[in-house]
This record gives structure tokens, sequence and C-alpha cells, in this order.
């Protein structure tokens, strides 16, 4: 199949971008499967087993399609063409659902009214191959710190009375970006936007993944991730939790008490199940396989979401009981 794959990001990313490792790993997955990939993305996109076309923000987008494209992958700004396509939604939106629109769990999905979906995946060769006999002594919190509804401040007060170490992985103790928030808790180091090494080391050797999101989470490379260097983790029900954390890999509550005691009882989850679980189900060539039946549908002139639905409103934040 010749598949273009959509996006205004610059390919690859250096650091953080966790919706751009998931298109580059896409695309090497499609290529290993035989497929001829196009990657139609911002300047300075480099990729060695892809074509590459740099788009072009004053030109329309089927201008900018080669010939012989058999489906458009959209991951940026929708534009009508007259090709098949899909679209990833990798958010969540308020807006108009577009019927051939791909979730990334079943959750999200419903959430938007919709049923097609497809598990984020990682092509876990680029990361370092975790050591799950090693000694594991503090817990840590991955995401954007500064967005309230990932909740670091719920991190920080769950791991505190359980009388744990927490390391927060993106984030600061002074954070400006959203009012002005100084965290005095000494339990925490805060350790900014970590490169691949070091969050893979931190990851290797820590309890578990502290993640009481307050919102609708789409999925959650982080708790994908987190998983894969063996860490259980301790969250909230909400979005895409429930279906990505099953009992023998983490606990879920919306009351912090019973996180708390998870915490304090976090050696009685497996770092080698964990590791297994995130390995053989989050991975690149599972989400490639499944995007190519969802490119064959569209191809074919099926709908993804034959009838779309209403979308949720509460999109910001949910209940989180301190009790």
């Amino acid at each position: 199949m010749n598949i273009l794959m959509y996006t205004r990001a610059t390919l690859p990313v250096v650091n953080y971008g966790g919706t751009e490792r998931v298109i580059w790993d896409l695309v090497y997955a499609l290529h290993l499967l035989g497929h001829k990939v196009t990657l139609l993305a911002g300047k300075g996109t480099q990729c060695e087993w892809a074509k590459v076309v740099e788009y072009q923000p004053d030109i329309p987008l089927q201008a900018q399609l080669p010939k012989e494209i058999d489906v458009v992958h959209f991951h940026s700004n929708f534009e009508e063409l007259d090709v098949p396509y899909i679209l990833t939604q990798h958010g969540n939106s308020d807006g108009p659902i577009n019927p051939n629109t791909v979730f990334v769990s079943s959750q999200h999905a419903r959430n938007h009214g919709g049923e097609a979906y497809v598990y984020n995946g990682l092509n876990w060769d680029n990361y370092l191959k975790p050591d799950l006999r090693t000694a594991r002594e503090r817990f840590h919190f991955l995401g954007k710190a500064a967005w309230r509804v990932k909740n670091v401040q719920g991190a920080i007060n769950i791991t505190k009375k359980a009388g744990q170490q927490l390391d927060v992985l993106g984030g600061h103790r002074l954070n400006l970006k959203m009012g002005f928030r100084l965290t005095l808790d000494r339990h925490v180091r805060f350790l900014g936007m970590v490169d691949d090494p070091t969050k893979s080391k931190i990851m290797t050797q820590s309890k578990g993944l502290v993640f009481p999101v307050t919102w609708h989470e789409p999925f959650g490379l982080a708790l994908t991730e987190s998983m894969y260097f063996g860490c259980p983790v301790f969250g909230t029900p909400y979005g895409s939790l429930p279906e990505l954390v099953p009992a023998n890999v983490g606990f879920l509550s919306a009351k912090e008490s019973e996180l708390v005691d998870a915490v304090a009882n976090a050696n009685q989850y497996s770092a080698a199940q964990c590791h297994e679980y995130a390995k053989e189900l989050f991975n690149a060539d599972v989400m490639a396989r499944a995007y190519l039946e969802k490119y064959q549908k569209v191809v074919s002139g099926v709908v993804l979401n034959s009838s779309l639905g209403d979308v949720i409103s509460e999109f910001k934040r949910l209940k989180y009981s301190k009790a």
C-alpha cells in the first residue's frame, strides 16, 4: 500500500514529543511491513525509510500529494481530499468529529461519540532495555506538570503521605507558566524535561508511576513507557486508564487515601509482568497492523464511525477526593 503520513511537525523529535514519536514509529513499522510511506511533514524533517515531502503552508494540501497515493493519514489539520483518508484524534476535542476519525483508546472514542480506535504503540528497540532486577527506591510522575489536569500536586501528596520519594519528570519546583506555583516539599525532585537516557535510568529505578489525572486521559504514553520499564501504575480511573491498566499492573482509584495505601504496598507488583504487558500490547508493529485494517476499510469505501454520537463536555476536570 502507498501511504501518505501528514503532520506539520518536524521529525524526528529530539527530546519531548509524544505524538511525534508515535508517528515516527508508525512510519517505521509500516516500512518494515513492506509498505511505501511518504512523510509530508514540517521543514527540516529527515527520514531514511520514507520519502519526505516538506509541507508548504501556503499551498492546498491536495496539490502537495504525490501521485499514486492510496490513503492519507492525518495527524494535523484536516483538509478535504479526493483520495481516501483517516484522521487520528490524539487529544480531546469539543468540535464536530469526522466520520473517518480514529481515536487512541476505546473510551476516547466513546467520549467523542465514535467507535474506531487504535492504541498508540512505540518502537521499544529505541529504548534502553530495562534491568528488571535493579533496586527501586523512588516513585515518578511523568507528564506536563504545568497542566493542572495532570495533577502533579496529587502525586506529590500521595507519595508524601505514603512516606515515599518522588521524581517529577516534566516539571520544575517553581512554575510560572500557569500562575505562581512553588513546591516546597523536599521529598520531591524536579528534573524538568529530560532526555531519553535520563528518563530510562529514572524509570528503571522507579517503584512505580503515580498518575492521578483529573481529566479524561485520551491514552497516556506515560503509562506504557513506565510499564515497559517495569513500573506499576497508580492513578485515577479516568479516560483510558481503566482499559490500559488492569489490576495485575497497577491500581486505580479516585480516592487519595486508597492510592496512598496502594503506593505504600507497591512491592506486590512484578516488574517483569509490567514490562512484558507493555512490550507485547503497546508496540509499533501491533499499532501499524491495526492502522492497516483502517486504511483498507476507507480504501474500500467503508466509513470508520458509522453513527457518531454526542461529544462529552466535561473534558477539563473530574472529581478527585482526598478522603
